[in-house]
């Protein structure tokens, strides 16, 4: 079972700015490469960050209009919101190590 849900434009306000807990937003597209690859540390990632940490999905080929909304201009980008305000921005492929590194001042 998956730990990462895809949002689109209609329903990020809701899922995303308005979350009591961070959301991490990854922005990826099918045909990426280093997107495939990072799915499954993103999928261990929300698996062991549960309860302090959602890890979504916007796929940026279905929701072009959000991707530029945010500023995304290459993927894998993942894009963490606290309280509805972006606090950091990744670009490109991470190990789970640094990835956990990168966002425990979130938590």
């Amino acid at each position: 079972m998956s730990h990462l849900s895809a949002v689109d434009e209609e329903r990020f306000d809701i899922v995303v700015l308005q979350s009591p807990t961070a959301v991490l937003v990854d922005f990826w597209a099918e045909w990426c490469t280093p997107c495939r690859k990072l799915h499954p540390t993103l999928e261990a990632l929300a698996e062991e960050l549960d309860g302090r940490l959602k890890i979504v999905q916007v796929d940026v080929q279905a929701e072009q209009a959000l991707a530029m909304r945010h500023g995304v201009m290459n993927i894998p980008t993942l894009i963490l919101f606290k309280d509805g305000e972006e606090v950091k921005r990744i670009i490109g492929n991470r190990s789970k190590k640094r990835l956990l590194k990168d966002l425990q001042p979130y938590l």
